[in-house]
């Protein structure tokens, strides 16, 4: 199997998109004579045509709009956001149109558009350049909301994704571009799970560490680090934030009794709340310790020079595990 950085294993899960639906198309600022800024879209312009491959305006509100106006005539776009920041000039568009069509017309219409968008820190840059903003999303309901934090994931729930009938925000964590990993490209292996399935990275007994993106390796970090300490830390790596996979995450903490939810998102509203509230209402009676939560401070996105003060790290992630085991 190749070895590819997640960048690159999303460029080749586009071009499987391009190649298995004769009407999916990629658009987005600069995707293709640049190849964008990440160059996650790098050469689809030059293989597939400026019909396929199409350099929008600046404009975030158009290229959804279009979006949807070219799904409800039979196309699969896949829209890129440069930055997790860049989205909220599309924020009506996405929220009020692509995620109520197919319930507005009584599932006569769906509208099968994928949302690429880079989120979260790590990368040194600034306010709209590092944020994550996926509370806002869960929140909408018709949407499906995902986020991968590997390149196996990214080139497989890019492809599953753009094969659906729904709205699909695809988070990539841009702090995790470069990472390396296997990718198989094709279908049957164990390692390709569902889109909507969580997948446990690390098994363990006393406590689950449940995180998506770029956190997950973070986790694993810390999960690693405990083992010093006697701790056995099992880390799930969420993946698909709406639909949640409770029924592996609820399992894990029935096992552990020991629930601590990390994502760089501010922790005050973020989408931890929602995990963990549905945490407590399904095990309370097999809970050791409340659920805890580590992310982000409840403050806009700092300079590049305090990112690391900002975003969770090994630390505070174990001070939340040492917080739970003192219950």
């Amino acid at each position: 199997m190749p070895v590819l950085t997640l960048s690159n294993a999303i460029n080749t899960g586009l071009r499987r998109v391009l190649e298995d639906h004769p009407k999916s198309i990629v658009m987005g600022q600069d995707v293709g004579s640049l190849g964008g800024v990440f160059r996650v879209t790098n050469g689809l312009q030059k293989d597939f045509g400026t019909d396929r491959v199409i350099d929008t305006p600046l404009a975030e509100s158009s290229i959804v709009g279009t979006a949807i106006g070219l799904a409800l005539r039979g196309y699969r776009p896949v829209c890129e956001i440069q930055f997790d920041g860049f989205v909220y000039p599309a924020f009506n568009q996405i929220v009020s149109q692509l995620a109520k069509i197919r319930a507005r017309s009584d599932g006569r219409l769906c509208l099968p558009v994928v949302i690429r968008i880079p989120v979260g820190g790590g990368i040194g840059a600034v306010e709209h350049h590092s944020e994550s903003n996926e509370a806002y999303f869960t929140h909408t309901a018709g949407l499906r909301v995902v986020c991968c934090s590997n390149p196996l994931d990214g080139h497989w729930m890019l492809r599953q994704a753009a094969s659906g009938s729904d709205p699909v925000i695809f988070y990539e964590p841009k702090r995790r571009y470069w990472d390396k990993a296997e990718v198989s490209e094709s279908a049957g292996t164990e390692r390709v799970l569902p889109l909507h399935k969580a997948r446990i990275v690390r098994a363990g007994s006393d406590l689950t560490l449940l995180t998506y993106g770029g956190m997950v390796q973070t986790c694993l970090q810390a999960a690693e680090a405990a083992v010093e300490d006697g701790r056995s830390i099992e880390v799930i790596d969420i993946r698909s934030l709406s639909p949640l996979d409770l029924e592996t995450i609820t399992a894990s903490v029935e096992k552990t009794g020991r629930c601590v939810v990390v994502h760089e998102a501010p922790v005050f509203g973020g989408f931890g709340a929602e995990i963990g509230s549905a945490v407590t209402e399904r095990v309370f009676y097999r809970l050791l310790a409340p659920v805890l939560r580590v992310g982000g401070f409840d403050t806009p996105y700092p300079p590049a020079k305090f990112e690391d003060q900002y975003l969770p790290d090994l630390d505070r992630v174990l001070d939340a595990v040492d917080r739970s085991f003192a219950w």
